[in-house]
């Protein structure tokens, strides 16, 4: 007897998926519930697990387009005795965390509990107090063998390197086996993302220190697939051919019909930032020791977008047809820059949060889209979106609107240049700001109003403390 291993349906608007990874092989005995595959769609990324026990067959490869519904395996109910016994203590220490079960007469013939230090290869895989001892009770050992099912096991040496260097284990994806958490991701992890930590952990982004202040950071970049897209060598290997993820091909052709599809223009417009700067410098500690997160730069700017939108109607409309839709709620999307390509999540009710209900959101987003576990929801029905392209340096830029909003703010990164103030000149901490709207509903006008309407509550934030 068989069980098929199906593509289940992942939203209303999915009907197609693209097998990213197989996480178990060919042959493999699987355990119900045990992660099977990855299945990438335009919109989000799924992990299928195993709804039985028994030996996996594939039927569909990696890289193959499979359609909602089909089936790409089979799981045999395994007879005992099918999977042979390892050969060598290495391979039994691999066949206990794999199966969730540990042996000792498998383990080790002398039946005298082992006392020393676990090897470094078994310390990558699991905790060594996890493993049951012959003389404890067998209520106990099961106890010890259940919790050997974890998604991330970790060892007390990585626990203490992470300890002694403040990284939080739970924003890393482990590359062990049943993805175990390594010394070597730890510090990969400190070497490269030290500021994700600061994202997702403090709710203000990671951020990117000009002259002497910060940007928000909302370029999320979650550990690389263990596999990546097929590729072919072409051209006596002059080229390589990689074919386009799902997600990557839904960004094109949406890229595509806005441009095609809507009459893009852009205003710019500059905004101080240091009364923004002395404002989180001055409530910071207070903050914090209120709402348990920091007040970072995007909530202000989601809130100074919100009183532009309630100043400027037009902004918060999008064309149906031939009717003009006007929305009357605040859901804005945050851009996200992740390795899978770009991902709006959206903050709901903006007009009715405060700073800290947003911060915190802005976090579990970040959280979300660095684990790929963002939901259709999350990414669906926002009014308006703010993209922030000074977290890679950029001075100015004209961002694409996302249809079918009619508008979107670009951020760009924080820089001390000369400006005249009172009829003198001084250094102050500058940021450009770009507005692209779709001229088809909105004036070159109402746009100005708004860009401006945004400037000026950023460059007095303490109104937007207060609700004024």
């Amino acid at each position: 007897m068989s069980v098929d291993v199906k593509i289940p349906s992942v939203g209303e608007s999915v009907s197609s998926g693209f097998i990213t990874q197989w996480h178990k092989a060919e042959g493999e005995l699987v355990n119900s519930g045990d992660l099977l595959l990855t299945l990438d769609t335009d919109k989000i990324s799924t992990e299928i697990t195993a709804e039985s026990s028994g030996v996996l067959e594939i039927l569909i490869q990696e890289g193959q387009d499979v359609m909602i519904g089909a089936v790409v395996g089979r799981i045999s109910h395994a007879q005992e005795g099918s999977k042979p016994a390892p050969k060598n203590i290495e391979e039994q220490h691999e066949s206990a965390v794999s199966n969730d079960i540990i042996d000792i007469e498998e383990v080790k013939e002398d039946p005298t509990p082992v006392q020393s230090e676990p090897s470094e290869e078994l310390e990558q895989y699991v905790e060594p107090d996890k493993f049951p001892t012959i003389n404890e009770p067998e209520n106990k050992q099961k106890k010890r063998d259940l919790r050997l099912d974890r998604k991330a096991p970790v060892s007390p040496a990585v626990k203490v390197l992470a300890k002694e260097k403040g990284v939080d284990l739970s924003l890393i994806i482990g590359t062990g086996k049943k993805g175990a958490i390594l010394k070597k991701d730890v510090i990969a992890f400190i070497d490269g993302g030290s500021s994700l930590v600061a994202s997702a952990k403090e709710s203000t982004n990671s951020l990117k220190k000009i002259s002497g202040e910060s940007l928000p950071n909302l370029s999320i970049k979650p550990t690389k697939l263990e596999k990546p897209l097929p590729s072919k060598i072409e051209d006596n290997g002059r080229i390589t051919r990689t074919p386009l993820s799902p997600i990557r091909r839904k960004i094109a052709n949406h890229l595509v019909s806005a441009q095609r599809d809507s009459a893009l223009l852009t205003t710019f417009n500059e905004c101080d930032m240091s009364s923004v700067m002395s404002l989180r410098k001055g409530l910071q500690d207070d903050f914090v020791a209120k709402f348990g997160v920091k007040l970072g730069f995007m909530s202000i700017f989601i809130k100074a977008v919100v009183d532009g939108l309630k100043e400027v109607e037009q902004i918060n409309a999008r064309i149906d047809g031939n009717d003009l839709i006007t929305n009357h709620f605040y859901d804005v999307g945050v851009a996200v820059g992740s390795e899978r390509g770009l991902v709006v999540p959206v903050i709901r009710d903006c007009d009715k949060k405060n700073f800290a209900e947003i911060e915190k959101d802005i976090a579990k987003y970040a959280t979300l889209a660095n684990e790929g576990k963002l939901g259709l929801d999350d990414l669906q029905g926002g009014v308006f979106t703010i993209s922030n392209g000074g977290i890679y340096g950029s001075m100015l830029s004209t961002p694409i609107i996302n249809p079918p909003q009619s508008a979107i703010l670009g951020m760009h990164n924080i820089i001390e240049r000369p400006v005249a103030i009172d009829g003198e000149v001084v250094i102050r901490p500058m940021m450009y700001l770009a507005l692209s709207y779709d001229h088809r509903i909105v004036d070159g006008r109402e746009a100005v109003t708004f860009l401006r309407r945004v400037k000026d509550c950023v460059e007095n934030p303490a109104r937007l403390l207060v609700g004024a």
